[in-house]
């Protein structure tokens, strides 16, 4: 997408064009994820920021019962109706109706609505415009009907919306992190109880560089859902003697060697991994405390090779890219973030070698695999708001 292309007066421009109205401009932001990748699901921790791209979704209400929608990106039209909330076949309207579906079983909305969105979010590339398009909404529909949700429920809603409309088994961290992100502040959110607080992330002489490998893998939503049972079932195997434990959260690496490895090993690895995780992420926290990047960089590439070896949801796209940069005294993290098998790899990268750097990946990169790589520097944001 074009960077220099102002979304928030393109939005309100066609709003007015095609629905004679002044729209409420609701900016929804995608995220990275610093370290925690797929602990939410397991009730475990994770460390995300909203950053500087975002959805922009212009919303007003109808005097009838039509939905109608226009997404500037696609370039494309729906229409549905309040009274029959159904899955579309061409997909991107399912993560705004399922959000509908969500407040029409507590509120059933008398209305209808209009809605133009676009934004500068790379699809494809694990920044959760997704998650940031379902929160869109569902701050828009909660400040023109007046409905009167906390943040939290917003946070809560958008996910149902994915997990049961859009058929992603989705944990919370993607719609917590476009709702409560906050300018140079990454979020440890706890994902069982969901308290959280703000982690300073002040480093001015470093550069959050996502290196974008520009392929998705058709592997990703299914083995995603096949990740989570086979977490659920280490659980299930633990629980037998200890039914204290609900999720690896709760688990030891004890556990998981006198319950989980005897029964299947390919199991053990991937609960292995998760509980590693949920450690790794705190002693991480403790490292930014400390103002310890070097080794929080370190705990990242700890978490790329867990991710790639036992939890198997890396592929060669991104794992050239981390060794492309892994033995570079600029580079003090690197890994892949997201559900898996494409998308981006996230870096921490000193200032002042973060053009070279950029040169000599994207060349290498070419050259290994006669694709181009995209990259996106990142600045961490505020979350979801309205604009207008």
């Amino acid at each position: 997408m074009n960077p220099i292309i102002n979304y928030p007066d393109q939005v309100k421009d066609k709003f007015l064009e095609l629905f004679n109205q002044e729209p409420l401009i609701v900016r929804s932001p995608g995220r990275i994820n610093l370290i925690g990748e797929h602990t939410d699901y397991n009730l475990g921790f994770v460390l995300p920021a909203a950053i500087n791209k975002a959805i922009y979704l212009g919303i007003q209400k109808r005097e009838d019962k039509f939905i109608k929608i226009h997404s500037l990106d696609f370039n494309d039209d729906f229409q549905g109706n309040l009274n029959e909330i159904k899955q579309s076949e061409k997909l991107w309207p399912n993560y705004l109706l399922g959000v509908v579906e969500q407040i029409q079983k507590i509120h059933h909305i008398q209305h209808g609505f209009n809605i133009v969105f676009g934004g500068d979010i790379p699809p494809g590339a694990g920044l959760s415009s997704s998650a940031a398009l379902e929160c869109a909404i569902a701050f828009g529909l909660n400040h023109i009907f007046n409905l009167s949700y906390e943040k939290m429920d917003l946070v809560r809603l958008a996910q149902a919306a994915e997990n049961e409309f859009v058929g992603v088994k989705c944990g919370i961290m993607d719609q917590f992190a476009s709702t409560f992100g906050k300018q140079k502040q990454l979020m440890r959110l706890d994902c069982r109880s969901l308290e959280y607080a703000y982690v300073p992330f002040l480093a001015d002489d470093i550069q959050i560089v996502l290196f974008d490998t520009r392929v998705k893998h058709s592997l990703a939503s299914s083995a995603y859902n096949e990740r989570r049972e086979q977490c659920e079932q280490g659980v299930k195997w633990i629980q037998e003697i200890h039914p204290e434990v609900k999720s690896l959260r709760d688990a030891s690496e004890e556990m998981l060697l006198t319950h989980v490895k005897p029964k299947n090993q390919k199991i053990y690895e991937r609960c292995n991994f998760i509980v590693s995780e949920i450690q790794r992420l705190q002693d991480a926290c403790n490292d930014l405390e400390n103002n310890d990047l070097q080794s929080f960089g370190k705990r990242m590439f700890e978490t790329h090779y867990g991710l790639k070896d036992l939890y198997e949801v890396s592929c060669d796209e991104l794992d050239l890219l981390v060794d492309l940069v892994k033995d570079n005294p600029n580079v003090l993290g690197s890994r892949m973030m997201g559900g898996g098998f494409g998308g981006c790899t996230i870096n921490l990268v000193k200032t002042e070698a973060v053009n070279d750097l950029i040169a000599q990946v994207s060349a290498s990169y070419h050259t290994k695999t006669g694709s181009e790589m995209l990259n996106y520097i990142v600045k961490i944001e505020d979350g979801t708001s309205i604009i207008n």
